[in-house]
């Protein structure tokens, strides 16, 4: 049950407007950090409608007007942590790209199935959050579609000489073993982990085999 206590404060922070603060000190960047990874671990057990701002507060171990400070409501924390998301996710793509030019075949395929094995921590909250959105489908959609768009720029920036038509196929053939990547459990699936690691290393170096010799791509759009 929420107390009134709480109900001011969420009325103090609505006023305040939807949009979480920024903090600019090193220490409030680490407690917003604690807050959403708070945040996220409590949504992806109770799912978004259940979980309840206090209990956010009391897993990152603050005052709940500590977590109503950063985030004024539900709302704004969700925003934020799909926004996280995002950029852990772009970030691991650029690390990805940013050994395409020295990288072999090998490196470059375990650097792609990483992007999302990555961030597998984040995603039961990522799918509570957009099961509770208004147009799900429309999300996913986004999500997928800037995956994908990833995929497509390093296959680019890993060979230039691929047309927009097949490094696109090639990229849907490989964000599904991403996906596959993501799903697999560590602890318990490394033979399947190495034979997928393996495929991929292989299905790349069908298609780009060309571009460490330093010739053109074999590839035709």
């Amino acid at each position: 049950m929420v107390s009134p206590r709480e109900t001011n404060l969420a009325k103090i922070a609505e006023a305040r407007g939807r949009t979480a603060l920024e903090p600019q000190r090193s220490t409030g960047k680490r407690r917003v950090a604690e807050l959403m990874r708070a945040g996220a671990d409590v949504i992806a057990e109770r799912g978004f409608e259940a979980a309840t701002m206090a209990e956010i507060a009391a897993r990152a171990g603050a005052q709940i007007g500590s977590l109503y400070r950063f985030f004024p409501n539900k709302d704004a924390l969700a925003d934020a942590l799909i926004q996280r998301y995002r950029e852990l996710v772009d970030a691991a793509f650029e690390k990805a790209d940013s050994r395409s030019g020295s990288s072999t075949i090998e490196e470059f395929a375990d650097d792609l199935l990483s992007v999302f094995a990555g961030v597998r921590g984040e995603t039961p909250a990522i799918i509570a959050l957009l099961d509770a959105r208004s147009d799900p489908n429309a999300w996913r959609g986004d999500f997928h579609e800037r995956a994908l768009r990833g995929v497509i720029a390093s296959l680019k920036l890993r060979d230039a000489t691929l047309s927009e038509e097949h490094a696109h196929d090639m990229a849907v053939v490989l964000l599904q073993n991403m996906k596959a990547m993501k799903s697999l459990d560590v602890e318990h699936s490394a033979g399947a982990i190495a034979e997928l690691r393996t495929m991929t290393a292989l299905y790349l170096k069908s298609k780009l085999e060309n571009r460490d010799r330093g010739g053109p791509s074999t590839s035709s759009g």
